[in-house]
């Protein structure tokens, strides 16, 4: 039987105005979006904030569906993925970004007409992705270790960082030039210089294995990254405060 799946699209979608006018109200379901016809797990998502578009990794599907956000429904379907992962739209080029991790590539798409324009061929497990909109840069981190740089208006691969382990989430600061990057097998956070496309520390997980999800709180100081085994989260920051996870503990 085909899987029926829902998109729940949250406050999250208009955070950026949310944040901007400082309400405090919490989440609120906005609307339900159904995603009929689409099998498997979905993956990473990404947003057309102007265009009110949200794109769906149907990894399972080996597709990403186009949501209409003003419409309430999916509108179009690119299909030909692998395993579409990482997702992201630079409205600057107005282009589609999509890491595939069966191919180990980033496939480029035409934010109008969805054609596919080129493919950054990486290696397995292209996964997440990330803009560095200052420099106009794009990261994709990929294989057994590494960051991938790409420049989205040529769609040329710049560089490379090579990590000790597959990179998961990574986060980059905006008033530095540092990326954070959660490398699991290694068991650390890497801290890389986008500057000078190497790392310059190593952030050991303690206590703690699996770290892949991550979120940054720049303004406080604080990297937050979630693990698997055990099931937790663990806050790192610059201030100390009561409570026996202080010995994790990264100085940013």
């Amino acid at each position: 039987m085909r899987k029926f799946f829902l998109v729940l699209l949250a406050a999250f979608i208009v955070m950026g105005a949310a944040a901007r006018a400082q309400q405090a109200a919490p989440l609120r379901l906005a609307q339900t979006i159904a995603l009929s016809g689409v099998e498997g797990r979905i993956d990473h998502l990404g947003v057309d904030v102007k265009g009110m578009r949200l794109f769906v990794a149907a990894l399972g599907n080996h597709t990403l569906e186009v949501v209409d956000l003003r419409a309430g429904k999916r509108v179009h379907r690119i299909a030909g993925f692998e395993e579409p992962q990482g997702v992201f739209y630079v409205p600057e080029v107005d282009k589609i970004f999509v890491a595939d991790g069966g191919d180990g590539s980033c496939r480029i798409h035409d934010g109008n007409s969805f054609g596919l324009i080129a493919t950054v061929k990486l290696s397995g497990d292209a996964d997440n992705v990330r803009f560095d909109r200052p420099a106009k840069r794009l990261y994709v981190g990929y294989g057994d270790g590494a960051l991938g740089v790409i420049e989205p208006s040529s769609a040329k691969r710049l560089a490379d960082v090579k990590l000790e382990g597959h990179p998961e989430s990574f986060q980059l600061e905006r008033a530095g030039p540092r990326i954070f990057v959660n490398v699991p097998t290694a068991g650390h956070v890497a801290v890389v210089d986008r500057n000078a496309l190497r790392v310059i520390a190593q952030w050991s997980v303690e206590g703690a294995r699996a770290n892949f999800p991550m979120a940054l709180d720049e303004p406080h100081g604080r990297l937050f990254i979630t693990c698997r085994k055990p099931a937790e989260l663990l806050g790192q920051g610059r201030h100390r405060a009561a409570g026996r996870r202080r010995r994790r503990r990264y100085v940013l």
